[in-house]
């Protein structure tokens, strides 16, 4: 009879634990992803910092060259000036956010490729070893940062999965867990890059 007396108080015990235990499990799921997409936001700033670095060096190389075209320098010196101006928080990456970052680094991309796109007009810098190794390291690195980006838009799939999927999404927004964003491919990445010498 006085096991009958505790059965109610020992199955309301059993349940507010089992809530317990599976909200635990939502909120705990949510900040290991979270931690996997900062890590890999991480990465993704690491490689862009490489490519930052190495055109330092490569302008450097290319401002011996007495006669090279002025613009073109200054064109990839203001596009890395401003993408490493344009930084982001990655606890709460939003598209626009995203979208400014992705911006800025393609106007580096551009202006790098015309620079080295107008090299070609100057031998003694297409046989400057220097030279030649810095733009290898950068071919290297816009394969990291390829590799980056795609690691770090694998790392949210299942966060933005976990979140979002019912009835995870009911406590996600009560614990501060918002979607994070892709990267997109730069408007007009699809069309073929025209070069001209």
């Amino acid at each position: 009879m006085e096991f009958k007396k505790f059965l109610p108080w020992i199955i309301a015990v059993v349940v507010i634990f089992g809530i317990y235990s599976w909200v635990k499990g939502i909120n705990n799921t949510a900040v290991e992803y979270e931690q996997t997409i900062n890590e890999t936001w991480g990465n993704v700033n690491t490689s862009y910092q490489r490519r930052n670095d190495l055109i330092g060096n490569l302008v450097n190389t290319v401002k011996g060259a007495a006669d090279f075209e002025k613009s073109t320098l200054t064109a990839v010196i203001e596009a890395r000036a401003k993408a490493t101006s344009v930084t982001i928080d990655p606890t709460n990456i939003t598209p626009e956010q995203l979208a400014a970052f992705n911006s800025a680094q393609s106007g580096v991309s551009s202006s790098l490729s015309r620079l080295l796109v107008s090299v070609e007009r100057y031998p003694e810098l297409k046989a400057n070893q220097n030279f030649l190794k810095l733009q290898d390291e950068l071919a290297s690195t816009e394969n990291q940062i390829l590799t980056a980006r795609t690691r770090f838009n694998e790392a949210v799939k299942p966060y933005n999965t976990h979140i979002k999927t019912f009835p995870n999404n009911l406590f996600a927004g009560m614990f501060g867990f918002k979607e994070k964003a892709y990267f997109q491919a730069v408007e007009g990445a699809e069309k073929p890059v025209e070069v001209k010498f």
